[in-house]
């Protein structure tokens, strides 16, 4: 069948969903089952036999857990056997840490998505989401930013997802695969890594902190909600198009480093200062010092609207992470 002949508002048939114990894979995982799916979860083999973040949902016994891992294509290969629709999220997203292993971005981001299309062309998958990222755009050489925004690799990060991301589109255009590319901006809520910069801030400040210590503060992002971001996902995948396309998941609203810790001080109730290290500070052609979505395509295409705010989502955010404090190491910087 043609592309535009498939009906793939929604396949229930068994959905894999990549990456699935991860920070927004699993939050996805959660509401697949919600929704009806039949869901495979595909997780990183591991010697604790871990699931990630679906160790302790109240829902993991409600789908298929199975582990593996994206860079081998057997494992891909057995995960998307009898599947009939991906959602593949599993990458390595941590930018610092790919100005110190470029290869493991190539071999994970791209080899890895390689085998999800690959994999899914043969084994005729009708609906295929890939997880693309606001990094792929660069520095805004306008706003807000659409998904016609060139391309700019500022990053080993961002050069591997663009690369995954053109990898897809080639495979729609050359096979006809039924693949729509994903690219949410800054995602932030429960269970984010705590290297992110919300995480980052909220445990610096809950463990009595009176210095926040972070990199530049003027560069802007535009953060969506975690509960919204895998909205935006079910609605991307329920559409009738976009197909062989990108689709942006934001807000449409830009906020500076430097605003969102006083912001995030304010909801705390505390009195900080700032310190800028420069561990922490990207190199200066790689730092993307602004960014801003256009969000017309997913709201015209889609049922897509957010549901949280920004004031909503940072309280939800910073109640999570005092009470995971535990699971943080404020005092340590890792890449």
């Amino acid at each position: 069948l043609k592309i535009k002949e498939r009906n793939s508002l929604l396949i229930m048939g068994k959905v894999l969903i990549t990456g699935a114990g991860g920070f927004i894979g699993s939050h996805l995982a959660e509401r697949c089952v919600e929704s009806g799916f039949s869901v495979k979860a595909f997780v990183h083999y591991n010697s604790r036999n871990s699931w990630g973040w679906l160790d302790d949902s109240p829902l993991r016994n409600d789908m298929e857990i199975i582990t593996g891992d994206i860079r081998d294509y057997d494992s891909v290969s057995r995960a998307i056997n009898g599947c009939s629709a991906v959602f593949h999220l599993a990458a390595l997203i941590g930018i610092p840490y790919s100005y110190v292993s470029p290869m493991a971005y190539i071999k994970t981001n791209i080899e890895g998505t390689y085998n999800v299309l690959e994999t899914s062309r043969v084994g005729n998958v009708e609906n295929i989401l890939i997880t693309s990222t606001s990094e792929t755009y660069g520095s805004a050489q306008y706003v807000p930013m659409n998904e016609s925004h060139p391309s700019v690799g500022q990053s080993p990060y961002s050069a591997s997802k663009i690369g995954a991301d053109q990898l897809a589109v080639s495979y729609y255009r050359s096979f006809q695969l039924p693949v729509k590319i994903v690219r949410p901006f800054n995602t932030y809520g429960p269970r984010q890594s705590a290297r992110a910069i919300i995480p980052t801030i909220v445990a610096q400040i809950a463990s009595g902190a009176k210095e926040i210590r972070l990199g530049n503060l003027s560069p802007t992002r535009d953060l969506t909600f975690v509960k919204d971001t895998v909205e935006g996902f079910i609605e991307i995948f329920k559409s009738k198009s976009l197909y062989g396309e990108a689709t942006n998941i934001g807000m449409k609203d830009e906020i500076s480093v430097g605003d969102l810790v006083k912001k995030i001080a304010d909801i705390m109730n505390a009195n900080v200062s700032i310190v800028s290290e420069r561990q922490r500070v990207r190199p200066g052609e790689s730092e993307v010092e602004r960014l801003c979505c256009d969000n017309s395509k997913i709201m015209k295409h889609t049922g897509w609207k957010p549901a949280y705010t920004l004031d909503s989502g940072l309280a939800e955010s910073v109640i999570w992470i005092k009470e995971n404090i535990s699971n943080f190491k404020p005092g340590i910087y890792n890449v």
